[in-house]
């Protein structure tokens, strides 16, 4: 769509259809004041008409082609593309006030994922930044992104708004794509112990049965990279009623941090309200009560607490005895590696070769951009 608009024909000028009325009619010999006798109106409007003061209407176009023998569909489209160009033009110059606004978005990196467009010319790039979030004007867009208090209350949104925001309409882009049941909150219940299974498969094989999975269940997840000044790992928040929306940048590139990150994100979509928005940075000193609540759905989901409790209750388990435990719970070793490296069971240098590495983009270029 961004490279249609980016090659459409946009001329710099387009003529005033009146200065085509003038020129037909004085080919023929006739006058203003003869144009306004056989059309039946005064000669003040045909001249109006001609300045290019007054438009012309569906009925001043059937009126010119009953006495010119030019069919009607050619003044209405002479005056619809005269009347586009001069909307363009103010849209142009009103755009040309807000060049600052450009600062702070990661273009380069937007336009070398295919997310936009580039173009040399600022008021074109700008209408081409307007286009992507789907809003008309810098205003709508602030009272959007900024203004909104879901987004401002979180801390990781402090980082670069503008950056955040751009990685977060990709997720709604992303999320427009899916065909979602509406959200079925006992099924989605349902679900989540049973999917941590796939955790042992590779995320080419995992990452597009979570998407189906969880679409059935009326969540859509989409996979975006982050952008820089951004890091964040994920987001939930709700579309609309019917509709939530899970966002991973597979951010830290282990299998535990992906997991960990599904599950609590989850976690929010099942206890926390549907007017609420979760950027998630997991280097953030101190989390809220939600977020916590959140870290403990996902860890006891991931890992019962009674298997939990058999695995460290003789202190720190040797990687065969976390590989035998992991496999027993049917999910990776990497998840419980990194259970126990943040309870600080484990150093963080220790069980690093039980988790696997997954890369969004390469592990599934077609549903992560």
């Amino acid at each position: 769509m961004a490279n249609a608009r980016k090659n459409e024909f946009s001329p710099n000028i387009v003529f005033p259809p009146g200065d085509t009325l003038r020129e037909t009619i004085a080919s023929i010999g006739m006058s203003q004041a003869d144009l306004a006798l056989r059309m039946g109106v005064t000669e003040k409007h045909i001249n109006e008409v001609i300045k290019g003061r007054a438009t012309i209407t569906e009925g001043t176009a059937l009126k010119l082609e009953k006495v010119l023998g030019i069919d009607a569909s050619f003044w209405r489209n002479l005056e619809h593309q005269y009347r586009k160009y001069l909307a363009e033009q103010e849209e142009r110059e009103r755009l040309s006030q807000k060049y600052e606004w450009l600062s702070d978005f990661p273009l380069k990196k937007m336009i070398s994922r295919g997310w936009i467009s580039g173009f040399d010319d600022k008021v074109s790039q700008l209408a081409e930044l307007l286009a992507y979030f789907g809003v008309a004007t810098w205003e709508s867009w602030h009272n959007i992104w900024i203004e909104q208090a879901a987004f401002r209350k979180s801390p990781v949104f402090q980082n670069n708004p503008k950056a955040i925001a751009a990685w977060l309409r990709r997720g709604e882009i992303l999320a427009q794509t899916i065909d979602c049941e509406p959200f079925d909150k006992k099924a989605f219940k349902y679900l989540l112990p049973k999917l941590k299974e796939l955790s042992t498969e590779q995320p080419s094989v995992y990452l597009p049965q979570i998407q189906k999975l969880f679409s059935e269940c009326g969540v859509a997840v989409v996979f975006v990279s982050e952008l820089p000044e951004t890091r964040v790992s994920g987001v939930a928040r709700w579309l609309h009623k019917g509709k939530a929306l899970i966002q991973l940048s597979g951010r830290y590139k282990k299998d535990d941090h992906f997991w960990f990150t599904l599950f609590h994100e989850a976690g929010h979509i099942l206890l926390h309200g549907k007017k609420e928005v979760f950027l998630e940075d997991e280097g953030q000193e101190q989390a809220s009560d939600k977020e916590t609540e959140a870290n403990t759905f996902a860890a006891n989901m991931l890992i019962p607490p009674k298997e939990y409790t058999k695995l460290t209750k003789g202190g720190k388990p040797s990687l065969n005895q976390i590989q035998d435990h992991a496999r027993k719970l049917g999910i990776a070793p990497g998840i419980v590696v990194g259970r126990l490296q943040h309870d600080r069971i484990l150093l963080f240098s220790q069980g690093n070769n039980l988790k696997k590495d997954i890369n969004l983009e390469q592990d599934l270029k077609s549903r992560c951009s």
